[in-house]
């Protein structure tokens, strides 16, 4: 065939990137296959998730997942291969155990290999360098569709196709579709474990692998409701649980881990990819189980649940209402109180944070284990409604210990410091006195934590207030402030350096 002619069959002039922009690729059978069609090919048997029988899940809170995946096959005697897909892309290959549920003395693993090598239109091309193509382009005739077919070889693939047609060699050329002979060996539609495997037992059997995933994991989040009295809170806990793993998990048994495990830092870096829906799960009762676990703390859903690639689901993880909570305005001081860019002899002045303060055990109706996450707070205003007014992150923190979440800076609260005395008695010996004036313009009294970084070998000379040593160099004082009051702390300290 002349390349003239070869032209007027497929068209010229367009680019060879037209060649990826949306063909068709088809497979043909093989010659032989065509010749015979009643002729049997052997083929290593493969099992798919819908021969699963059982699935369980177990995420931990550091983007990896542990799958075990069970399924009932039926197997050759003798040695063969098996393909295991509809596995998770993101599987660490390293991780992976097989065996047999049912006679695990009589099937054996020879030999394992990960096909990561997955199907598509470019890579089907490179494979197929230096074999035949069939270029298939669509054209009208006489208001009728015609397709028209030329065979070609493919010498080389790298920024466009190189064809051989007939003698010529030809670029630049465009088809609506391609056809290939067969799918080549070594590339795969889906990610798949593939098994040499020794059967000496029967042919049924139930088989287990189990891997580590990464691109899975969960985390808590949590809701407090605050009362208009700031005195009780209702509380919600939900786990997000998102699942970019390259795989779907169907009605699945469903674990979650809650603490530090420590993981080789070369493991399991890969890109995380946006989240694209969303699946809420109502509860009416709680629905994770909790139990110690190792160092760590084990939440068991009571229900078996879907977990599809590319999704994000919230299930509820605790509710309770009435905890007892309390409203905490805290000033933290600064370590040097006359470096300042204010003008000489102003006062600094200090924000006064704000903090919601609660403890975890069952006299507040909590008493669970609960895992780090963030917690949003909301508050009744006036007319009935609910305000979002800040929100903080916690740790995981056993039964029995208190949480202080951090909303924000007080309006209403003014706090103004100076040092109003310096004294060198010594070389290393200093008298130091300091004045802290709160302004409350709220419409009820409060108190207010102030704790003072003090530093060196300190002693209290006087004070306003009570106040306790918190640490080596830090003290704290509790000032009370009437409602449109003011309240001035005064305090006097000896330190040594």
């Amino acid at each position: 065939m002349r390349l003239a002619n070869v032209h007027k069959l497929l068209g010229a002039g367009l680019l060879a990137a037209a060649l990826l922009a949306a063909p068709v690729f088809l497979f043909h059978r093989t010659t032989a296959q065509a010749a015979n069609p009643s002729a049997k090919t052997e083929e290593q048997p493969g099992t798919t998730s819908s021969d699963q029988v059982d699935l369980a899940v177990t995420v931990y809170n550091s983007n990896i997942a542990l799958v075990r995946d069970v399924r009932q096959i039926d197997l050759p005697k003798g040695e063969f291969r098996l393909r295991f897909m509809d596995i998770a892309s993101s599987i660490n290959p390293a991780t992976v155990h097989f065996r047999s549920l049912t006679e695990p003395a009589r099937l054996g693993v020879i030999e394992q290999n990960y096909e990561y090598d997955l199907l598509e239109p470019q890579k089907l091309l490179q494979k197929y360098v230096g074999r035949e193509v069939t270029l298939v382009r669509m054209r009208q005739e006489s208001g009728t569709t015609k397709w028209d077919e030329v065979k070609a070889t493919l010498l080389a693939y790298n920024n466009g196709p190189v064809w051989k047609i007939s003698n010529e060699i030809v670029t630049g050329m465009s088809a609506d579709s391609y056809r290939f002979a067969e799918l080549p060996e070594n590339l795969y539609s889906r990610p798949t474990l593939l098994w040499s495997l020794e059967n000496s037992g029967g042919r049924r059997h139930k088989v287990e692998a189990s891997y580590l995933a990464g691109n899975m994991s969960w985390n808590a989040d949590y809701v407090l409701t605050v009362g208009r009295d700031d005195k009780s809170a209702d509380l919600d806990g939900w786990v997000t649980l998102v699942n970019n793993s390259g795989a779907a998990f169907k009605n699945a048994k469903l674990q979650l881990v809650a603490g530090d495990v420590h993981r080789l830092a070369e493991e399991y870096r890969r890109d995380a990819m946006a989240v694209k829906s969303m699946a809420m799960a109502a509860a009416e009762r709680p629905q994770f189980a909790q139990e110690a676990f190792s160092e760590y703390h084990l939440y068991t859903l009571g229900r078996r649940t879907s977990i599809f690639d590319k999704e994000s689901k919230q299930i509820s993880l605790l509710s309770s209402t009435g905890v007892p909570v309390e409203k905490v305005f805290v000033v933290e001081g600064q370590q040097f109180y006359y470096r300042n860019a204010q003008h000489p002899g102003s006062p600094l002045k200090d924000k006064v944070q704000v903090y919601f303060k609660f403890k975890n055990d069952q006299k507040s109706g909590l008493g669970m284990p609960m895992p780090a996450g963030a917690a949003r707070v909301y508050q009744a205003d006036s007319r009935g409604g609910v305000q979002f007014v800040g929100e903080d992150r916690i740790t995981h923190t056993p039964k029995d210990e208190s949480f202080s979440l951090h909303i924000g800076n007080a309006f209403d609260i003014v706090c103004e410091r100076k040092q109003t005395d310096f004294r060198r008695l010594s070389d290393r010996l200093y008298e130091m006195e300091f004045e802290i004036t709160l302004r409350n313009h709220k419409d009820r009294a409060i108190t207010v934590e102030v704790n003072e970084p003090i530093g060196g070998d300190w002693e209290m000379l006087q004070s306003t207030h009570k106040w306790i040593k918190t640490d080596a160099w830090a003290a704290r004082f509790q000032v009370p402030v009437e409602k449109d009051g003011t309240s001035v702390l005064k305090y006097r300290i000896r330190a040594h350096w």
